[in-house]
């Protein structure tokens, strides 16, 4: 009789062992996944944790990738690295891939009487093996499962053991999801990284320097065989022809792309200071010197330097401008720690370095050593077919800028912009559009939305000749021909367009003998 009384507050007993180990087993995963966001850091510890308190053998975590369908283990407890690799399954194949594949829990209480065990990790198909697996998931979605191989024993009941280890899988879930968002996010930022690298590529891009001239062609060629080198390059023109777009189109088309692209402008960088910017500074080297600083050299480490106006850079900095270029190496002001570094230097002037040699303000060893492959952009004077080119092309810019609708040139402002000498190059032809297309009121651009400094005779070289009434009717006639080219060749659509009437715009075009018929599609 004492036997029967005792037997209930056993199992009692036994119940509340068994309670009070899962609640110790919970709170010790719990703290682990506590510990970081980061899921390869906490699922090892979670695996010893459960071999601990389970009889556990082996135990793994695996993951189901979605954009390859594979299911690979994340994690293992008892098996080598080598094992763990082999541990590949699909969707469906063998118990694991049943498992996420269905939602569903497996428990095999003899491991080699299963045909669902594949044993792919080979590391046996024991007959005192159970395997239970429960699936991982996030929503509703199974992302993973989570499985132990234990010693078989009669008295265990494998169905607590499955209510136990799906809480635990419930739990890893959490920091599967964490992880798959930093996935999504790091996904994300690469994807946005490597378009704005091209779109970097495609607005640098030699292909994207306007102009088709002979001249143009030369630049082009000279970019293609530089660019995959790492010989440092020097680019000669005058202000404002494009040197630093060279610059950009020789480095996003070098194998250097997606590394740093740094500018210093050195004629703009003050004398006492040029030293500092260009190789950086410790802490206290100079007054307002408060933290240790790096500069374009280390920040460029990698990639490319362009030093604008190499020519307006102090002799004194030239001597150590030298030593990188033959060294890769240098201090920072007020260190004596010697700093390497890659870097591919291109350099731009608008002097002429061979004068200043002569003239001593520049030193001849630097120059040769910055004069390994020179390119000389011309100035726009010399590429005059490209003018029209180039007008079109900031015309379409700074009217899509603008929101106006405006769309093209005048006859005689083509003329004016062929005519002019162009001093400023380039940029000083940005400028006129830019400013033309501010004031046009209408969807044309005509000589007087034009800068003064095009519009006179002295300064573009183009002195008008003849009486009043002839420029008058030239003037008239270029009115006639615009409108017929916006109409094209429609004359009614061209007189509302001047706002006149059919027959005395049909009067005008007989005078001029303008021929509508050449303006039609």
């Amino acid at each position: 009789m004492t036997t029967k009384s005792n037997a209930p507050e056993t199992a009692d007993a036994a119940s509340d062992d068994r309670s009070v180990n899962e609640l110790k087993l919970l709170y010790d995963i719990s703290r682990i996944l506590d510990q970081s966001l980061d899921l390869r850091e906490v699922v090892n510890p979670v695996l010893e944790q459960l071999a601990e308190s389970m009889d556990m053998k082996f135990g793994t975590l695996t993951l189901l990738n979605r954009k390859s369908g594979d299911i690979l283990i994340e994690a293992a407890h008892g098996l080598s690295p080598q094992q763990a690799r082999r541990g590949r399954y699909k969707l469906g194949e063998g118990a694991t891939g049943k498992v996420i594949l269905t939602g569903e829990p497996i428990v095999i209480p003899v491991k080699s009487e299963s045909p669902l065990i594949l044993d792919k990790t080979k590391r046996g198909k024991r007959s005192d093996t159970s395997f239970v697996c429960v699936p991982i998931k996030v929503g509703n979605e199974v992302v993973g499962a989570l499985s132990v191989d234990r010693l078989f024993q009669l008295e265990v009941d494998l169905g607590e053991d499955v209510r136990l280890l799906t809480i635990i899988a419930s739990m890893i879930a959490q920091a599967v999801k964490l992880r798959r968002v930093a996935q999504e996010e790091k996904e994300k930022l690469e994807a946005e990284n490597e378009r704005l690298r091209t779109e970097l590529r495609e607005r640098f891009r030699p292909s994207n320097i306007i102009g088709n001239s002979h001249e143009m062609q030369i630049v082009y060629d000279q970019i293609a065989q530089v660019s995959k080198s790492n010989a440092t390059v020097m680019i000669l023109g005058e202000t404002g022809t494009g040197k630093e777009l060279v610059a950009h189109a020789i480095h996003y088309n070098s194998d250097r792309q997606n590394a740093p692209f740094v500018k210093a402008h050195c004629a703009a960088l003050p004398e006492n200071l040029i030293e500092s910017e260009l190789f950086g500074h410790v802490r206290g080297s100079f007054t307002g010197a408060i933290s240790d600083r790096k500069g374009r050299f280390e920040l460029a480490h990698g990639g490319t330097l362009f030093l604008d106006e190499i020519g307006d850079i102090p002799v004194a900095i030239q001597i150590k401008l030298l030593r990188v270029l033959q060294e890769r190496e240098f201090e920072r002001v007020g260190s004596t720690q010697t700093t390497k570094v890659s870097v591919r230097l291109i350099a731009a002037t608008n002097r002429n370095l061979e004068e200043m040699v002569r003239e001593g303000k520049f030193r001849e060893d630097l120059f040769y050593r910055l004069n390994v492959f020179p390119i000389y952009v011309p100035p726009l004077r010399k590429r005059k077919t490209d003018i029209v080119l180039l007008a079109d092309h900031f015309l379409e810019k700074y009217a899509k800028e603008s929101h106006k609708n405006v769309r093209r040139l005048s006859s005689a402002v083509i003329d004016m912009l062929m005519s002019y000498h162009w001093p400023g190059n380039v940029r000083e032809l940005e400028n006129c559009l830019e400013r033309a297309v501010l004031v046009a009121e209408g969807d044309v651009i005509h000589p007087y939305h034009l800068p003064p400094t095009l519009q006179t005779a002295e300064a573009t070289g183009s002195r008008a000749k003849g009486t009043l009434e002839d420029l008058v009717a030239a003037y008239e006639r270029d009115l006639l021909v615009d409108a017929l080219k916006s109409t094209r060749g429609n004359m009614a659509a061209a007189a509302r367009l001047l706002q006149t009437t059919q027959r005395i715009f049909g009067y005008k075009v007989h005078c001029y003998e303008v021929d509508p018929k050449r303006y039609a599609t």
